[in-house]
């Protein structure tokens, strides 16, 4: 059989050549009276007659998807495919039924059948810990395409061949993640898994999924979590998780260090936080968090957790917290009851306060720098008049987004256009309607048209290109300055926020002119 075109000459035809039978028996017979003819010229006979037939064919070479168009398949077929797929999750090793290949249009959707499927198994895993192990099959030519590590423990030149093979550093769960990955071209990532994941793809040089955890991660990053994922983005080699991780621990420092994750770092990750220059967090709350660390140390090196074991525990980092620079009031009541210290030390901060000659201190005594807030200002003028602006517990809001991740500390407000005076201001930060942050404060205002700053307690992490309501209700007697000239798009060094006009403003307040003035913001 050869291919030829309808022309004899490219290879886009089939030509097929029919020997006679007749033909062939004549001339078998002739040869036959030859003595001296050998046996190998008699099994070469060339043909006497030939036919040709020409079959044309199409010039596009289609594959199997585009041969066989995904429909939506029969109940019998549907039923048998979700079978297979639960069979894959379960392990249940069932044999499929015949003609199985027939269910799946595409070669990728018949590998991924054999996903986590002893069928044509040739390797299996012994997955976990001890106690918690998992045996989960392989076929060393899928997993050898999908990665380099596999490839040379299978068919390189120190390959072993070996029907079982033990991982006790990988999650029974993550390596399935990453076996799924491989086989299905799926990437199916939880949050409560997705860092042992990131472990198996570095492991085994997986680096679409680990680009994939990675991104899963930045994107689900918050205060609660931001210290564990700096301790591993560092022990991962991931600096952009890194850079992500610190700009959320700076900005919602006091929200970071009180949760759960904080106590679950490394000591070499507790030195590098405490020594954190730009840390935006009172020493009180950093002490204590060092505190609550130096408990679960001891708890995961066995020691009864006592004062001196904290002590010990946390070593020289001890003296990164800046116990000096706390705020008098602070000390008092907490660093120097804790016990933490020794007398001398106590003794010798309390100079530190109070006595025109310091001693010295094994404390960093200059206090963090913090971050800098930086303030939006929308409007480009402001006034007043004999009968406005008055709120009367009235809502003001405007909703706004910016183009990079910003963390909202708080808004600038006018004050009150005739003279000095106290208002009552209830901030608010939503998103989609969910309450994201609030605050009940009061703050005076001098009687100049000068914004005055009112603060959530803690700042609120704002997501690009998604629209948040700004809100704010404020109770006053007194007029107020109001902005005028509003911008629908202000340029706030290197982030870009827009605004739009909110349906929960009820006081009037809109793009072109009304309150909220100022955003006060991280970035």
């Amino acid at each position: 059989i050869l291919m030829v075109d309808e022309k004899g000459k490219n290879m886009k035809c089939l030509t097929f050549f029919l020997m006679l039978p007749e033909t062939v028996k004549s001339r078998s017979k002739k040869s036959s009276k030859k003595g001296n003819s050998s046996s190998s010229s008699n099994s070469k006979l060339p043909p006497v007659c030939y036919e040709i037939i020409t079959l044309k064919t199409k010039k596009k070479k289609k594959m199997a998807a585009d041969i066989f168009p995904r429909k939506k398949p029969a109940n019998t077929n549907t039923t048998a495919v979700q079978q297979y797929h639960q069979q894959n999750l379960n392990n249940n090793n069932t044999i499929p039924a015949p003609n199985w290949q027939g269910l799946y249009p595409t070669i990728r959707e018949r590998n991924a059948v054999m996903f986590n499927n002893d069928l044509m198994a040739d390797v299996h895993f012994v997955v976990g810990p001890p106690g918690g192990t998992q045996r989960l099959p392989g076929h060393k030519y899928v997993l050898a395409v999908g990665s380099s590590v596999f490839h040379a423990m299978f068919y390189g030149e120190l390959a072993e061949d070996k029907d079982e093979i033990r991982i006790p550093d990988v999650e029974p769960a993550a390596f399935l993640a990453m076996l799924k990955y491989i086989y299905c071209d799926e990437i199916d990532l939880a949050a409560d898994t997705v860092l042992a994941t990131l472990y198996a793809a570095k492991k085994y040089i997986v680096p679409h999924l680990a680009r994939a955890c990675v991104n899963f991660l930045e994107t689900s990053l918050s205060a609660k979590n931001a210290c564990v994922l700096l301790s591993q983005s560092c022990l991962f080699e991931e600096p952009d998780l890194t850079q992500r991780c610190w700009e959320v621990i700076d900005a919602q420092a006091e929200l970071a260090l009180k949760s759960e994750g904080f106590c679950d770092i490394d000591f070499q990750t507790l030195e590098s936080i405490l020594r954190r220059e730009t840390l935006n967090a009172k020493e009180i709350v950093v002490f204590e968090a060092a505190l609550n660390w130096a408990e679960v140390e001891c708890q995961r090196q066995e020691l009864t957790a006592t004062i001196e074991n904290k002590r010990k525990v946390l070593g020289k980092a001890l003296y990164l917290i800046r116990i000096p620079t706390m705020a008098l009031d602070d000390f008092a009541n907490g660093a120097a009851q804790s016990g933490i210290l020794t007398l001398n030390e106590t003794n010798d901060i309390f100079l530190w306060y109070t006595a025109a000659k310091k001693p010295e201190l094994q404390f960093v005594s200059k206090p963090r720098k913090g971050l800098v807030p930086q303030r939006c200002h929308r409007f480009q003028s402001c006034a007043y008049r004999s009968n406005q602006w008055r709120y009367r517990g009235r809502c003001d809001s405007i909703q706004f987004a910016v183009d990079k991740r910003v963390f909202i500390a708080g808004f600038g407000l006018y004050g009150s256009s005739c003279g000095s005076a106290e208002y009552s201001a209830k901030i608010e930060l939503k998103r989609q309607g969910v309450i994201l942050g609030q605050n009940l404060s009061k703050y005076f205002s001098d009687g100049s048209s000068n914004t005055f700053p009112v603060w959530f307690e803690y700042p609120v992490q704002i997501e690009p290109d998604t629209f948040y309501t700004a809100s704010v209700i404020l109770d006053g007697n007194e007029l107020s300055y109001f902005g005028q000239e509003g911008m629908t798009e202000v340029q706030c060094g290197k982030v870009t926020v827009q605004f739009q006009c909110s349906s929960d403003s009820t006081n009037g307040t809109g793009v072109q002119g009304g309150q909220i003035p100022e955003l006060i913001f991280y970035a």
